[in-house]
């Protein structure tokens, strides 16, 4: 009968529209949710088999929901350096718990990314859910598996603990001064015999030098030098030259300062590290060939090799000539690598004041984390105070075929489903997947405008479809009035 197949028409419209209704309300009530993907309504007729003569049978509509969830949102600016945006395509990987997965544990995906550290240091988003990554393994190198969530790991920001590098290398550009007068006691050095104050590494040394009591040999020009040790202490040397009465040619000692942080073999003395003759060509650069000439006489013989190895504390009594840590400090061997020849400087001699232009080092003092930064490929580094990153994780991401298809889940999450297909883990950057944009959030693809015209809209065809109901009942009564 038409009039019931009207009716019937009626309900499905009024049962459609509420459908509709209730997905504009979602849509609005979530306006101001990071990574909210909005939701419509599409109405399809449902059509009844006709028989031919026997009127119209109204089918009516039924309504179907349809996630825009590839649709990508603005991203907007934030102070937080853990509020994480991709623009592009993909999905952060997150989990409900952040420990002792299982594989039988829920991986979700997800583009809100208002992600914070909680009490043990995890980044975890506004729903309570943990953000998935690569962690970096014990050589330093990040192993990415485009299928395998099981390889991904909770990234943990509050676990990495303080960072401290040895010294390794020194650039000295320093200047000699090359009409420095010659003291007394290179002079006695030179003459035969020595004469009684005469200059002697052993004996009479720069290192033994006392400007209180005037006891060993005041050096024509020092340079004293930070060095960090294997656990971030702070140690010094000195680099000290007394002008010989050989031209172009200087007494040099370097010494740890004080003494007592290093032990020495026979040879070495005061805390001495390394004793001999510096040279210069005529024009005052470093002569390298004079001092391999030197041998075992020059503070180098081979400038391009010049390294002072130290011991560790635990390495026993050195053997002459060589020197290690003292044991009491309890630190590990050191290498540090001279650089005097640089081409920005060096070590010169001209005539000029004696002075010090520049020291270069590296290593650095114990230093605790500060600050943790994430880059548009999703590398998240650590920062310390003292200067030292280190990466320890990169941020997956993940794309599917059909991310319209995803099943939502409960805070703004998403699970594979059979329509969406098997995900792809990424890099940011790489495959298709979007880069990562740190300090940015996305907006909802929610437009006010669009869903208050809906929502007109939406209210009219009820009210239309509830007009249906009435008139169809209305003849019904009718057709009854008349059989009476």
């Amino acid at each position: 009968m038409s009039i019931n197949s009207a009716l019937l028409a009626g309900v499905s419209g009024l049962t459609a529209n509420s459908a509709a209704l209730a997905a504009i309300s979602q849509n609005i009530a979530n306006v101001n949710t990071v990574g909210y993907k909005r939701t419509t309504s599409e109405f399809s007729t449902v059509v009844n088999s006709q028989s031919q003569g026997s009127g119209y049978s109204a089918g009516g509509v039924q309504g179907s929901a349809r996630h825009f969830t590839s649709q990508n949102g603005q991203l907007q600016r934030t102070t937080s350096a853990t509020d994480l945006g991709i623009a592009g395509q993909g999905f952060f990987v997150v989990t409900e718990k952040p420990e002792n997965l299982e594989v039988t544990d829920a991986r979700l995906f997800t583009r809100a990314g208002a992600f914070r550290v909680d009490n043990l240091g995890y980044l975890k988003n506004t729903a309570g859910l943990y953000l998935q990554g690569w962690p970096v393994d014990a050589n330093g190198d990040i192993a990415t598996d485009p299928s395998d969530l099981s390889r991904l790991r909770t990234i943990n920001v509050g676990s990495v603990g303080g960072t401290a590098e040895a010294t390794t290398r020194v650039q000295m550009n320093a200047n000699l001064k090359s009409s420095q007068a010659i003291s007394t006691e290179a002079t006695d050095a030179a003459a035969v015999p020595p004469g009684p104050t005469a200059y002697d590494p052993l004996t009479n040394s720069m290192a033994l030098w006392n400007p209180e009591t005037g006891t060993g040999v005041k050096p024509d020009f020092e340079v004293t030098i930070p060095v960090s040790d294997s656990k971030g202490g702070q140690r010094t040397i000195a680099l000290s030259f007394l002008k010989s009465t050989v031209p172009n040619q200087w007494y040099a000692e370097i010494r740890a300062i004080p003494a007592d942080d290093v032990v020495s073999g026979a040879g070495l003395a005061n805390g001495q590290l390394k004793t001999g003759l510096v040279a210069f060509t005529q024009d005052g650069r470093l002569d390298v060939s004079a001092m391999e000439a030197l041998g075992a006489d020059a503070l180098f013989d081979d400038p391009a090799n010049a390294n002072l190895n130290f011991g560790s504390s635990s390495s026993g009594a050195p053997a002459a000539g060589e020197f290690a840590w003292a044991p009491d400090l309890g630190i590990d061997e050191q290498s540090l690598a001279f650089d005097l020849t640089a081409a920005a400087g060096g070590l010169t001699q001209y005539d000029s004041a004696s002075v010090v232009q520049a020291t270069i080092t590296n290593g650095t003092a114990f230093g605790n984390l500060s600050e943790v930064k994430i880059d548009e490929r999703g590398f998240v580094t650590a920062i310390f105070d003292n200067g030292v990153t280190r990466q320890i994780a990169q941020v997956a991401l993940a794309t599917f075929p059909s991310p319209d298809s995803l099943t939502e889940t409960a805070g703004n999450a998403y699970r594979v489903s059979q329509g969406s297909g098997t995900f792809n883990l990424k890099a940011a950057g790489s495959g298709g997947a979007g880069f990562i944009g740190a300090s940015q959030l996305e907006a909802s693809t929610v437009d006010l405008s669009a869903e208050f015209t809906g929502l007109i809209t939406t209210q009219r065809a009820y009210s239309a479809s509830s007009k249906i109901i009435t008139t169809a009942d209305e003849m019904l009564a009718e057709l009854i009035s008349i059989k009476r």
